[in-house]
């Protein structure tokens, strides 16, 4: 399995092959945060199945569909190779199912609808955490963004959740624990530029 970031609660850090997420109730936005001025693209998906980067296979099929097998076929067409194109990019349908990739590390997932977006985000930012020295990224949400977000972390920690940009993987962190506390960092093994990039990224550029 790829490196995997995780979401946790503040006082719990527990990393799945290199990455994890805590809930921040305290931590203010730094000066490299990012406003979310758009977040009609950036979506919160849940991860069905994390696959084995593969080379592409045969024409490209429904990335869409809700037919396991029809995903195993989309995947297998998927090519994932940085700098191609993707046809998809920015019209997925939110509310069917999506089969991606992060096109950095090549590794593809099913995703389930999703069931946030970038409106339920207000702020995104990254610094160095205080305590250990690494990077980190902090998200804060919208009162409707708590709320949602609160509920979907209470039921189902220990899985993974992707954010989708234009149809593509930007990071799939794992749940460690429920996250009602409307902030939330995710801690990875990943430098502080490329924790920059990243909420760059999750604030839609």
């Amino acid at each position: 399995m790829s490196a995997v970031r995780t979401f946790a609660a503040l006082a719990v850090l527990v990393a799945v092959a290199g990455c994890s997420v805590q809930v921040s109730g305290t931590a203010q936005p730094s000066g490299n945060g990012f406003v979310v001025k758009d977040g009609t693209q950036l979506r919160f998906r849940p991860v069905l199945q994390e696959l084995t980067p593969s080379p592409p296979a045969g024409a490209a099929a429904d990335r869409q569909s809700a037919d396991p097998a029809a995903q195993q076929a989309a995947a297998a067409a998927l090519d994932c190779a940085q700098g191609r194109p993707d046809p998809l990019a920015g019209r997925d349908d939110p509310a069917l199912p999506l089969v991606s990739c992060d096109r950095a590390k090549g590794t593809k997932y099913v995703l389930g609808p999703a069931f946030l977006s970038g409106a339920d985000v207000g702020w995104v930012d990254a610094r160095l955490d205080p305590q250990t020295g690494r990077a980190v990224i902090g998200i804060r949400f919208t009162a409707a963004g708590t709320r949602t977000w609160a509920g979907w972390t209470g039921g189902n920690v220990g899985k993974q959740v992707a954010m989708v940009l234009q149809s593509r993987v930007l990071t799939a962190p794992q749940i460690q624990s429920a996250i009602t506390g409307g902030e939330t960092q995710i801690s990875g093994q990943f430098t502080l530029p490329e924790a920059r990039q990243l909420a760059h990224d999750i604030a839609g550029g």
